[in-house]
């Protein structure tokens, strides 16, 4: 099937990921200052800055990547929020803490406690919002997240999506609503590894999943993002697989904004430890490769990490930073409080408590259990307050809805 250009799939399958990694953990230093004096650099140029040899020229990437973004972006730090809608879902992913067979606490958030949760974070300053739901057709359908985005749309100019994956014809409405934005994770480029991940539910498609964003783009959002889950299969390997997916989308989906996240994982519900290691140093190489690579691609960095490693990371090649952020449904203000229940495999239960060490924590607004714990418990404004800090400017909205209307 052709979206806005050939699959990229097909171009997936060709990359042969196992001998760009063997050669980027081989480059030499030729390679590397190959790479840096390049005005355009190609995927091995990006290979080459990945490697362990470039860690020695971190110092010099981190001056290009900075000087390239306020090139291109100026001194300007976006900042975004998540709102979670619910935390049901059907797939059983073994790294996440929605996962189908964890036995959790989850609600679905209804219109009117979204619109509670969305007016607490633009009285916080937001004016750019993520839409974040697990993938379950029974609590989750087109017809109630078209519902939020409309509501939402009224109040709040910038709204993006992160969903399970839908056909193009099921992005429309939504896109009508006032989406505008769609973020889809591959999570891991590693075909074996996602496998072993995904053992049950719609997610378990690889594919699929890979061409979302074609499907998106040719729904008409005006945004896509892409990224690969740092932590389950090597890092230098996901990272070219995202660099040749950002690439192909940049030629093909012209049309929209690309933006490219480095979410490393944390702990969550189910207690998953990490396949792999991303290192401090390493991400901060990585985000400065991916500048080089895409200076014209944004650059996404989440609560996630901690506080004092954001610091360090935002000038140097970050565009568009969360803050104060909640991974449960309800947490900026407990909506949904009274409707939290348990689920087995997909279906409420009589809620029993203490059937989760994760399900009450003292600082949640509801006992709906969040996603992931978050490193940077920094209030938005503290976090604005540190951009200035930094020499550079927070900016919490980007246009008006009447500008899209």
């Amino acid at each position: 099937m052709v979206y806005c250009g050939m699959s990229f799939v097909r171009e997936f399958n060709a990359l042969d990921l196992d001998r760009r990694v063997r050669e980027s953990e081989m480059t030499g230093a030729a390679a590397v200052r190959g790479a840096l004096a390049r005005e355009r650099p190609g995927l091995d140029d990006f290979a080459a800055l990945i490697s362990p040899a470039a860690a020695a020229n971190l110092e010099i990437l981190c001056q290009r990547s900075q000087a390239l973004t306020q090139q291109r972006f100026g001194r300007v730090i976006r900042l975004f929020a998540p709102l979670y809608l619910s935390n049901e879902c059907i797939n059983n992913c073994k790294y996440c803490g929605f996962s189908r067979d964890n036995p959790i606490l989850r609600v679905t958030l209804s219109v009117e406690e979204v619109m509670r949760e969305a007016r607490e974070l633009q009285a916080q300053g937001f004016r750019n919002v993520l839409l974040v739901a697990g993938e379950h057709p029974k609590f989750i359908s087109n017809g109630y997240l078209a519902d939020c985005i409309a509501a939402l749309h009224r109040e709040i100019p910038s709204l993006s999506l992160e969903i399970g994956p839908m056909e193009t014809e099921e992005y429309r409405p939504l896109v009508a609503a006032g989406a505008e934005g769609l973020v889809v994770y591959q999570e891991t480029y590693d075909r074996a590894v996602y496998e072993e991940m995904h053992t049950a539910g719609p997610k378990r498609n690889f594919d699929w999943r890979l061409e979302t964003p074609e499907r998106a783009a040719a729904a008409g959002f005006r945004r896509l993002g892409i990224g690969a889950l740092y932590g389950l299969s090597g890092w230098r390997r996901e990272a070219i697989a995202v660099a040749a997916h950002a690439a192909y989308l940049l030629r093909t989906c012209w049309k929209a904004q690309l933006t490219i996240s480095l979410p490393r994982l944390r702990p969550c519900a189910g207690e998953f430890e990490p396949l792999t290691h991303l290192s401090d140093k390493e991400l901060v190489q990585l985000v400065a490769a991916f500048r080089l690579f895409l200076p014209d691609v944004g650059l996404v960095l989440s609560t996630r990490e901690p506080a004092s490693l954001r610091d360090g990371l935002l000038p140097l090649g970050v565009t568009l930073a969360s803050a104060g952020s909640h991974t449960e449904p309800g947490g900026y203000t407990g909506a949904g409080k009274e409707k939290i229940h348990h689920t087995e495999r997909g279906r409420i239960i009589e809620l029993a408590a203490g059937a989760s060490e994760w399900a009450a924590e003292a600082n949640r607004a509801t006992n709906a259990t969040g996603q992931f714990e978050i490193a940077d418990d920094r209030s938005p404004e503290q976090v604005a307050a540190q951009i200035r800090k930094l020499g550079y400017e927070p900016v919490w909205k980007d246009w008006d809805a009447a500008l899209t209307a």
